[in-house]
């Protein structure tokens, strides 16, 4: 046996050991694994802690038992019950990743990574993750919590999204994979990221691995792995309009099928130098009597912060509430709101700004 090929042994026999003490074997989708569950539970953990994701997964599941429930539902009643869980596209992905499933290999996820990795919404970590974790097959993972173990035994500088980071960070995975208990090997390597050697305070003392790590040895652990370089995160605003009819029903309009929020259903929205009671006349066939400005709301996503000027509006007359009356707005999907929740998911700021609308018309 190789140097090399005895180290790899040595570090899988001890991340190993200590799954066998400490690692998470009762999530639920750990249970009744199949390559369904493990799939839905893979595409929710993307970017999004497990505390939060067991809910939400335990919901879906009880709403789509089965594959086929997927992809025979309608996409606003898998938005729905993804509403609050951040990352749209993800659900829209998985949705349609279903009705391939369902049309091209007659709804039997396949098993092969090339056929899995083709699937909307998964990538090379995924893929192996679905895979490895519900069939123990052979493939390698490199999550975020992946990442920052490797990246801190190993001192592997710079960011870990650059691509010459990420691909050493890939030779290490794979190389250390073993050929045997590949799904515990791989769900022992995302426990001791998410709770052992985690982003600040990371607990060393606890560590299977600290007497090979060599950011422990260099007393560098929070320097690992280097951060993304920092860049001023613009800001865009908009004003969101508060309607009601007659019925304190609230309008709202779907948004296009890709994009921020993409085919979630949210207030209407104008640029901030728009007049109010000019792009209602105009857009929604509506003479404003009065109007009321709310603070405004800051919404944060990835790459941008989105302030939001909330508007609440009351019209002068009610032939709007005839929604076949708004020719002005083909092509477009716009509903009264009654607060069902299988209208289709809902943005996490517009359901604040309408939680609190119905506080302030009681």
């Amino acid at each position: 046996m190789s140097k090399a090929a005895s180290k790899a042994l040595a570090f899988s026999r001890s991340v190993l050991t200590w799954f066998d003490a400490h690692g998470r074997t009762h999530l639920p989708w750990q249970q009744d694994r199949s390559l369904y569950r493990v799939w839905v539970s893979e595409i929710m953990l993307q970017q999004t802690q497990v505390a939060t994701v067991i809910p939400y997964f335990e919901a879906f599941m009880t709403r789509f038992p089965r594959l086929s429930d997927l992809a025979d539902a309608p996409l606003d009643n898998v938005l729905a019950r993804w509403s609050g869980l951040g990352y749209y596209a993800r659900a829209r992905n998985l949705h349609k990743a279903a009705q391939t499933v369902r049309d091209q290999y007659n709804g039997i996820f396949p098993t092969d990574f090339v056929d899995v990795l083709a699937l909307p919404g998964i990538g090379r970590s995924t893929a192996g993750a679905i895979l490895s974790l519900a069939l123990d097959q052979h493939h390698a993972i490199l999550d975020g919590n992946v990442k920052r173990v490797l990246a801190r035994v190993f001192a592997i500088d710079g960011w870990p999204g650059k691509s010459t980071v990420a691909e050493l960070l890939w030779q290490y995975a794979e190389q250390l994979t073993p050929q045997k208990r590949v799904a515990d090997f791989n769900q022992a390597m995302m426990d001791l990221g998410a709770g052992v050697c985690t982003r600040s305070r990371p607990q060393c003392e606890l560590c299977p691995l600290q007497q090979d790590c060599l950011a422990f040895a260099q007393q560098r652990q929070t320097e690992y792995p280097g951060k993304k370089p920092k860049k001023a995160m613009p800001v865009r605003e908009t004003q969101m309009l508060l309607l009601c009819n007659a019925s304190n029903e609230v309008l709202l309009q779907r948004r296009p099928p890709v994009g921020i929020w993409g085919g979630l259903l949210s207030l209407p929205e104008m640029p901030m130098d728009d007049d109010v009671s000019l792009w209602c006349k105009k857009h929604l066939g509506f003479v404003i009597e009065a109007q009321t400005r709310w603070p405004v709301v800051r919404h944060t996503f990835s790459h941008f912060h989105l302030d939001i000027s909330p508007v609440q509006v009351t019209p002068a007359r009610t032939t709007g509430d005839n929604i076949h009356a708004m020719s002005a707005m083909e092509g477009a999907e716009w509903v009264w709101y009654k607060g069902c929740a299988d209208v289709g998911g809902l943005p996490a700021p517009v359901t604040q700004l309408l939680a609190k609308m119905k506080e302030v018309s009681v």
